[in-house]
């Protein structure tokens, strides 16, 4: 099952993080017991359609379409836009400056938000955005 949405060009990436925590056992467990939380992502595309996707650290180590997984919530919720998502993925783009500016919103434990960077940095090595 993809995640990929064709209306949001960077959710691409949320495949590549997917594939990067199935496909190995450790690493799964690592970003697990460093993240210790359920991120959402709330995109808005250049049409100002917006999507969620999340990415549970919690127990699972699994990423999903939707805000949450089934039955649980988001420990924090990242919204910005599908562009910015891709520049933050792909390197281009530091989540701090993005906050600063406005371009990233935090909703909860904007802590635990940084815990999300090594996540994102295996998805630059799959994902080509």
């Amino acid at each position: 099952m993809t995640l990929k949405n064709d209306a949001f060009p960077s959710s691409v990436a949320f495949d590549a993080i997917s594939s990067s925590l199935a496909s190995d056992q450790a690493e799964r467990k690592d970003a697990i017991k460093k993240g210790n939380s359920i991120f959402a992502f709330n995109l808005k595309n250049p049409q100002g359609e917006t999507e969620s996707w999340h990415i549970d650290l919690k127990e699972t180590g699994t990423v999903g379409k939707g805000p949450a997984p089934e039955g649980k919530k988001a420990d924090v919720t990242l919204s910005l836009s599908d562009d910015d998502f891709a520049k933050l993925v792909s390197g281009k783009a530091n989540a701090q400056k993005l906050f600063m500016s406005g371009k990233l919103k935090i909703k909860g434990d904007a802590m635990r938000a940084t815990k999300m960077e090594p996540v994102l940095k295996k998805a630059q090595t799959k994902a080509k955005l």
